[in-house]
């Protein structure tokens, strides 16, 4: 059976060495769209908000870079499969699962952020499989990887990868709820777009899939052109939640969950609303060129 739950989540912890620096974190805000223009930021590249994205001598660190953190930004040599080295992948290299990548999807993402991540470290991330859910049709493999560097934990991520066609081998179903949109107005909306360039730079911080840059690639996998990354668009959210909420202080994110619920094409404009209760703002996302399709849904950012 391509599945066998029991020997996933009974295997022995994987452990791997993360390293990082100033280089790696601001890619990533490039790649997430740090110094381009919004509504509110006309002349951004000198904007002195932007800067703590891009500058060196005023770099933070957004947390949603756990997602990328470690993987480099070179080609691994030999590499030719979709998202390796990517969390994806790595949850999928564990005994008990052998499937076919061309049917996983990037289900969900959570971020919960321990303390402030710096902007250069050297941290140990120990993965394992906790839970693998039998939708019927499909599979859900649940990915943890806990990270720590010697002051102690620094974040957690757990990653939802969804296998089509492989259901059905007598598994818990899991958690299903679905988050509601609330009644009311949201008491934010942003809207962000996504240059036609942005998959080919956000790639460069890991995920070197082909199906974010190679159209033949996007057409064999069902879309007429590359798409977006779903992890760029989960950044994107993040920054704009931060930077329009959370007045820029990336320190009050104390975890970010999101279910990926659409695709996003390079050159098109998310609207992200923003609903806001005391520590915790919910967002709904969506593509505002394709009448409002969702992107992102169940998406909650948790905050001091």
């Amino acid at each position: 059976m391509p599945i066998d739950a029991a020997k996933a989540t009974s295997a022995e912890p994987r452990t791997t060495e993360l390293a990082w620096d100033h280089k790696d974190v601001q890619l990533y805000h490039l790649g997430i769209g740090a110094g381009a223009a919004t509504p509110d930021k006309p002349h951004p590249a000198t904007d002195p908000d932007e800067l703590r994205y891009t500058l060196e001598s005023a770099l933070h660190v957004l947390p949603s870079f756990a997602t990328v953190a470690g993987s480099g930004s070179s080609l691994p040599e030999g590499s030719r499969e979709p998202g390796e080295g990517t969390a994806v992948s790595g949850g999928l290299s564990v005994p008990g699962i052998d499937v076919d990548l061309a049917a996983v999807l990037h289900g969900g993402q959570k971020v919960t952020v321990h303390r402030a991540i710096p902007v250069s470290g050297r941290a140990v991330q120990t993965s394992t499989v906790p839970a693998v859910h039998d939708k019927g049709k499909a599979a859900v493999i649940v990915l943890r990887s806990e990270v720590a560097d010697a002051d102690g934990p620094l974040w957690t991520c757990d990653t939802q990868i969804f296998v089509r066609g492989e259901g059905g081998f007598g598994g818990e179903r899991g958690p299903s709820a679905r988050l509601e949109i609330p009644g009311r107005a949201p008491d934010r909306t942003t809207e962000r777009l996504i240059r036609e360039d942005q998959a080919l730079l956000y790639r460069l911080s890991g995920d070197w899939n082909p199906l974010h840059a190679d159209p033949e690639f996007a057409e064999l996998a069902g879309f007429d052109r590359p798409i977006l990354h779903g992890l760029c668009s989960y950044g994107v959210t993040l920054k704009a939640v931060v930077d329009t909420v959370l007045g820029g202080d990336v320190a009050r994110v104390r975890a970010y969950t999101t279910r990926f619920a659409g695709v996003v094409f390079p050159g098109e404009t998310l609207r992200i609303r923003m609903w806001e209760r005391e520590g915790r703002t919910q967002v709904s996302v969506t593509a505002a060129d394709r009448d409002d399709a969702q992107v992102l849904a169940d998406t909650v950012v948790e905050h001091s």
